[in-house]
């Protein structure tokens, strides 16, 4: 983030639950919001739905290839790290505790990329012998911040089973667009995969669920058809902000991920009506659908907010940042 300074502090309690709580200082953070899809097959999703026509599958499925495929290209671009760039912040028999950089994936994914997790495995080994039994959760590719690695099966055990139950805390540091007016608050909204611009996700409504009604696993992936998610972020105002030469309107807020659902905090902002910063896939322009897939009469119906950014507002910061890489935001705790 423009002028935070980099510090780091970290403080581990290992008990036979393996309850911990690291806090890193925030690190530098860029965007770019990339322009609208015009691909053949986002027009194509596109029209089917302003027709008020049921879209096809083979119409949801292009639009989904389509998609994965700039995200496979995106992950490719994934930084290499070196033992040497490891920036370990607690590490003892059990677990290992890594800032990671932003840019970087948590974890390979199907075609071998570079990421965190390998580096760490390279690093320090675990008792399983595999790297990928050392995950207990992930950050996204732009999110930079605590992540926790397990290094034997015990820890595994329990950390997952923490995370499934959700006893665990995990704050996030973010720079949102626009002013915040209340100073905390919920954001309280379902999310569901969204058939448009999967696999991306997007707000549940009523009116999503019916178009996927009459699909079946044989017609469509069968992650479109999965029910929505009850979906929870806590947001507590830092300081309100100017952003940039031009002086853009930005809020820093603390976000509390309850549910740690897949890209609930870029959602629940731009559903909430303040995006992330430099977030090229939920922001104004990206990939997924803006405002959290939200229609004008259903914002106003499931997340009023009469002070979320405007338009304007959004295609300046968006212009402003168009030298930056990442988005704003940074795991800053995990308990």
């Amino acid at each position: 983030f423009p002028e935070i300074t980099n510090t780091t502090t970290s403080t581990m309690r290992l008990s036979t639950a393996l309850s911990l709580l690291v806090v890193v200082g925030s690190y530098g953070a860029s965007a770019f919001i990339g322009p609208p899809s015009t691909s053949n097959a986002a027009r194509a999703l596109r029209s089917a739905v302003s027709d008020n026509a049921a879209p096809t599958a083979s119409e949801i499925n292009a639009r989904m290839e389509e998609i994965q495929k700039k995200m496979e290209l995106k992950d490719k671009a994934s930084t290499e790290l070196s033992k040497e760039n490891l920036d370990i912040l607690f590490q003892d028999e059990h677990i290992v505790v890594v800032n990671k950089p932003a840019g970087v994936l948590s974890v390979p994914g199907k075609t071998d990329n570079p990421s965190l997790n390998k580096a760490v495995f390279d690093a320090v080994g675990c008792d399983m012998g595999r790297m990928d039994m050392m995950v207990v959760h992930r950050l996204g590719m732009d999110t930079s911040g605590v992540m926790v690695f397990a290094k034997t099966r015990e820890a595994l055990k329990n950390m997952n089973k923490r995370f499934r139950n959700r006893d665990v805390s995990r704050q996030y540091e973010a720079l949102v667009i626009g002013h915040v007016e209340n100073d905390e608050g919920f954001i309280d909204l379902p999310l569901i995969r969204d058939y448009e611009n999967a696999p991306y996700m997007r707000v549940s409504t009523d009116a999503h669920q019916l178009v996927l009604a009459d699909f079946t696993s044989d017609d469509v992936h069968k992650k479109l058809l999965d029910p929505p998610k009850d979906s929870v972020t806590k947001y507590e105002v830092t300081s309100r902000e100017d952003f940039g030469e031009d002086q853009l309107s930005a809020t820093r807020v603390t976000l509390t991920s309850i549910t740690g659902r897949t890209h609930q905090l870029s959602v629940h902002c731009a559903a909430f009506g303040h995006p992330i910063v430099g977030d090229k896939s939920y922001g104004l322009g990206g990939d997924a659908a803006p405002n959290g897939g939200l229609s004008v009469d259903e914002m106003e119906a499931l997340a009023y907010n009469p002070q979320r950014a405007s338009v304007d507002l959004q295609e300046q910061m968006a212009a402003a940042s168009l030298d930056m890489k990442n988005m704003c935001v940074h795991a800053k705790s995990i308990s």
